[in-house]
């Protein structure tokens, strides 16, 4: 069975946390698996993936897709990001990276990479038919959901993006052209249709065909210049995280050759020179979490915008599998541009400066103590983390 989501809220309404357990039928058993991100739909469908047998790697996969449509101000299919996983086989945790590219011939949008990421987590380290991970965003896509407590208030700041793109005031204005309010039911039959090609036919779905050529004609009419090359010849990364012993804690990050990385990894170690974390190392999860911001503030990031339009979730199954990913659209609904006919917001370049950072502060984490998982979590922002101990 799924137990109920815990849905945590602080700052306002302004940080918000859904989790959900897998259990067995004993409520006495300690769960087996765990599911945790922003958005509370999304992260109920990655914890029905776990309770039909599915792995980590199936339940980000399967939180990522529903994101997509119930938190896109973050997570659109246009974006990109990083994921660590974490098999209890191999003695080194992998890193999967699918950041959203400049285009070849430069431009406002980025060339999306989640699609072709998470589908190279899947086939990796996955279990259930790839269709399976696609069909819940799908559904609550053309079937309609919620707004959430998570999502409302960023249209409420936002809503002068959403006014001028025709595809997102369709969805979320009312007809007074006012943002619809928390718990109203919304839709996006064309992104249904989107994740109907990229549940049939995978990642080509998105990157060749139909779908592809809609964003291009979309992206060369605005002076994008997204080609068909760009989207036909993108590969995500893959390889050996970063790991830092800290206080006998193994710590597993992005690689430095990617700017979230090489930044995190920058900072971990500042942290370790003003002994924030070495003078409680049995508490390294909470010392992380509360030591960040005093160190942020030295590396002068106080120009960074509060909303990176970036989120993280995270998974764990009763086999130890363990993958935690955080994704961006370089900015909240990235370009504020939806490809017509496809309901894909396109990602703002990487180059396009300000929030085109924000893939530099992503941070999926994984923190072994022996055997033993510690931490298994993901930061998108320097304003927002969350953390999940004791998975």
């Amino acid at each position: 069975m799924i137990r109920p989501c815990r849905i945590f809220v602080a700052g306002a309404g302004l940080l918000s946390l859904a989790a959900c357990s897998l259990v067995s039928g004993d409520s006495a058993r300690k769960p087996f698996g765990l599911a945790v991100g922003d958005e509370p739909i999304a992260v109920r469908a990655g914890a029905a993936a776990l309770a039909e047998g599915g792995s980590a790697a199936d339940a980000v996969a399967t939180m990522y897709f529903a994101l997509s449509v119930t938190y896109p101000v973050a997570a659109g299919i246009g974006g990109g990001g990083l994921c660590i996983v974490h098999e209890p086989s191999r003695r080194q945790d992998q890193e999967v990276d699918f950041l959203a590219r400049d285009a070849a011939h430069s431009g406002v949008y980025a060339v999306p990479g989640s699609v072709s990421g998470f589908a190279l987590v899947h086939s990796s380290y996955g279990k259930l038919p790839w269709q399976r991970v696609v069909a819940d965003g799908e559904g609550v896509a053309s079937a309609g959901f919620q707004i959430s407590h998570a999502l409302a208030p960023h249209l409420m700041d936002n809503r002068d993006v959403i006014r001028l793109d025709a595809g997102l005031a369709t969805e979320f204005l009312d007809e007074s052209g006012n943002i619809k309010p928390e718990g109203s039911v919304v839709n996006n039959p064309a992104l249904a249709q989107t994740l109907a090609a990229i549940r049939t036919s995978g990642p080509a779905g998105l990157y060749e065909g139909s779908v592809a050529e809609r964003l291009v004609a979309y992206s060369g009419g605005e002076g994008g210049a997204i080609s068909a090359s760009d989207l036909r010849t993108y590969v995500p990364g893959r390889g050996d995280a970063t790991s830092i012993l800290i206080a006998e804690q193994s710590i597993s990050l992005p690689s430095r050759r990617v700017g979230a990385g090489a930044f995190l990894s920058a900072m971990l170690s500042a942290l370790v020179d003003r002994q924030h974390i070495l003078d409680a190392p049995n508490n390294l999860a909470a010392k992380i979490a509360s030591a960040t911001k005093s160190t942020l503030d030295e590396f002068h990031l106080a120009s960074v915008p509060r909303d990176l339009g970036a989120t993280g979730f995270a998974a764990i199954d009763n086999n130890g599998q363990a993958v935690a990913c955080a994704v961006t659209m370089n900015g909240p609904f990235g370009s504020g541009h939806t490809a017509a006919g496809t309901g894909v917001v396109l990602a703002r370049a990487p180059s396009s400066g300000g929030v085109g950072l924000a893939a530099a502060f992503l941070a999926p984490i994984i923190v072994q103590h022996a055997s033993s998982l510690t931490l298994v979590g993901a930061g998108a922002g320097w304003t927002k983390w969350f953390r999940g101990n004791g998975i």
